[in-house]
């Protein structure tokens, strides 16, 4: 990331307090202090880079002691066993930081990686249709709101790197009408007018639908978006076929993961939307190794 905000340095700051650093008892016990130590920290897997700015963040809270030296950016994907970074400085601030750094490294590779290969598959769907009866664009592959409390700024970022899109960031992203809404509102038509009265110019309106009646009743009363949640087999494909017709965005949801992807592509919805992204990715497999540790003089 170029710009870290103050949210995720304050989201360094409660990692290192909760990992307590400066009572790293096995480190002072085993380790001198005018012990030295450089290493590389390195991808024990593939993956789909992504964390560097935020590993840098979390290595200058030793205040300069400690040097990091990135070998490779964002977005880049690296075969397993390579060279992510290289650390020098003394060996006890190193290990201390050493698990906060690689925990954000590898939550993020994790993340980005799974966005990285979820968006390939569905690309690689969409190539092998026929080329005059596949849409014109394969769908757009974005996330949920079923982020880590507190990490969604890294989360979105993470998907953003792998590849794929971001839904709303928050409640104030957009306004999406969904089961709950439905029945406080008195029903579709209801939620629909009562959205519309209120919402702020240039906001999508969107309703979440779970049945081709409700999507009927949608798209009269002038849903601009139609979330098609739950919906399997021929529903679907009506139901994707009906917002086209009604030149309204389409948006499969609910339940999707990799092995949907690619009878997905061949209905062509506009949009894909799966908290699996973010709620289910696994940490990326990283680590740190000392190369070489001296006594400074």
């Amino acid at each position: 990331m170029s710009l870290i905000s103050p949210q995720v340095h304050a989201l360094i700051d409660a990692a290192l307090a909760e990992d307590r650093p400066s009572a790293d008892y096995t480190s002072l016990a085993t380790i001198p202090a005018d012990r030295h130590a450089e290493g590389v920290i390195v991808a024990r897997q593939a993956l789909r880079l992504c964390g560097v700015a935020i590993a840098a963040a979390v290595f200058e809270r030793s205040g300069g002691a400690i040097d990091y030296a990135p070998e490779a950016a964002d977005g880049v994907d690296l075969e397993a066993g390579a060279t992510i970074a290289r650390v020098s400085g003394p060996a006890r601030e190193l290990l201390s930081l050493e698990r906060p750094a690689l925990n954000f490294l590898g939550r993020l590779c994790g993340v980005a990686t799974r966005a990285r290969d979820w968006t390939g598959e569905l690309r690689r769907a969409w190539e092998a249709l026929p080329v005059g009866g596949r849409p014109p664009l394969p769908p757009r592959l974005v996330d949920t709101r079923k982020t880590i409390p507190g990490w969604r700024e890294l989360d979105k970022y993470a998907v953003r790197t792998g590849g794929a899109g971001n839904h709303r960031h928050d409640l104030a992203g957009g306004v999406l009408i969904k089961d709950n809404h439905l029945i406080a509102a008195g029903g579709v038509e209801a939620a629909l007018l009562a959205a519309r009265e209120i919402a702020p110019h240039g906001l999508r309106l969107e309703i979440e639908v779970t049945s081709l009646e409700q999507l009927e009743e949608a798209l009269a009363a002038g849903a601009e978006a139609c979330l098609l949640d739950n919906m399997k087999g021929e529903v679907l494909a009506d139901a994707v076929a009906r917002c086209r017709e009604a030149d309204v965005i389409s948006e499969v949801s609910g339940g999707v993961g990799f092995a949907e992807l690619a009878a997905l592509a061949a209905l062509g919805p506009d949009v894909i939307s799966s908290g699996a992204l973010t709620h289910s990715a696994p940490c990326a497999d990283i680590a740190l190794d000392f190369t070489r540790s001296w006594k400074t003089a």
